[in-house]
């Protein structure tokens, strides 16, 4: 077993939320940078930044895992990670048709930019992506597994855009193996409240917008090796 240091959630220039610094090559050189073993790079409703990632990652030894950070119906946001970058585009895809359109408004949201593997800006989504999609919470965990990959539901202790805060409470018959927590402090708290996650190994990630709010090293994960699949086994509880 080898324990890699990780942050599965950060967010790129593509999320109108995240700083116009966090391109993707300046993301994967601070995980180099800060110590990080793996990332993954989960903009809103989007992968389209993970193709730059995965190059960046490839040259500065950084395993980075394809993902996105998904709006479900209800408004539930979770992360989504695949095993391959074909994987995560397919699902890119499938996703965005299911988008609520609405144009973006940079003067309000920001901007949505795309870069390609020289780090350069090369096109900007004209839909806003933080909008919700019309697939549901409870359909979210097999329709990712049918494209390879493994979700967890982020930031669950949060008020706003997270599984309890949107639902009220954890659906009994859920499948998913892992769960967010951005504040380690209310887990005691939030698992005497939602017995089902109990059951659930807990991990906590930046939700970075910022270069500078990219984690440490000090968390790290139990894995077999260091790999995709072995990170991805991690979070289905394997």
């Amino acid at each position: 077993m080898v324990n890699l240091s990780y942050d599965l959630h950060i967010h790129s220039c593509l999320s109108p939320c995240g700083d116009d610094d966090m391109t993707p090559g300046n993301i994967v050189g601070m995980a180099a940078v800060t110590g990080l073993d793996v990332i993954a790079v989960t903009d809103h409703n989007s992968c389209r930044n993970c193709p730059a990632v995965m190059k960046f990652a490839q040259e500065y030894g950084v395993l980075a895992i394809p993902g996105m950070e998904i709006n479900t119906s209800e408004e539930v946001h979770a992360v989504c990670l695949f095993p391959t970058l074909e994987a995560a585009l397919n699902f890119d895809g499938y996703v965005y048709e299911r988008l609520m359109k609405f144009p973006n408004r940079e003067e309000i949201f920001g901007k949505q930019q795309i870069c390609n593997e020289e780090d350069i800006c090369v096109a900007t989504e004209p839909n806003l992506l933080i909008n919700s999609t019309d697939i549901s919470f409870d359909r979210l965990w097999e329709l990712t597994e049918d494209f390879g990959g493994v979700m967890f539901p982020a930031h669950v202790e949060k008020s706003a855009n997270s599984l309890i805060a949107n639902l009220g409470f954890v659906p009994p018959d859920s499948r998913f193996k892992t769960a967010e927590l951005k504040d380690l402090k209310k887990l005691h708290q939030i698992r005497r409240e939602n017995p089902y996650l109990e059951g659930c190994r807990i991990i906590s990630n930046s939700d970075a917008h910022y270069l500078e709010h990219i984690q440490g090293p000090e968390r790290t994960i139990p894995v077999w090796e260091k790999s995709i699949a072995a990170v991805l086994d991690y979070l289905r509880g394997r």
